[in-house]
């Protein structure tokens, strides 16, 4: 599976998917780094088939209203540290990538992950 991390996510979130033996990069690795546009981060997410993780809601809303991104795992823990939420995606890993595996829209939060079903609407 393949991942590309957003900018308001740590780049450390990467190297702990890395570290899983997971294809991640962070937003900051594109050519315009943490200031690319969401419709960009989403067409970057689809062209390289990869899942987007992001906190921000407006990706929610672009994935459920026009199926951009086509993949989608949104963390909806509010402000929590960084160790906080590293620790939550390495309990949580192996159950993520299962429900991304059957749903394009997965959510995490601190004391759930839900799998949202259906289709997002084609492009």
């Amino acid at each position: 599976m393949r991942f590309l991390i957003d900018a308001q996510l740590p780049p450390t979130l990467a190297q702990l998917l890395q570290g899983s033996g997971y294809d991640a990069i962070h937003v900051s690795a594109l050519p315009a780094g943490n200031s690319t546009k969401d419709s960009e981060v989403a067409r970057v997410a689809d062209d390289d088939e990869r899942v987007l993780v992001a906190k921000d809601r407006d990706f929610r809303e672009s994935h459920l209203l026009a199926g951009k991104p086509r993949a989608l795992l949104i963390v909806t823990t509010g402000n929590i540290t960084n160790r906080e939420l590293r620790a939550l995606f390495q309990k949580h890993l192996e159950a993520i990538v299962d429900f991304l595996s059957g749903a394009a829209l997965v959510e995490l939060a601190h004391d759930r992950l839900i799998a949202h079903s259906g289709e997002p609407p084609s492009p």
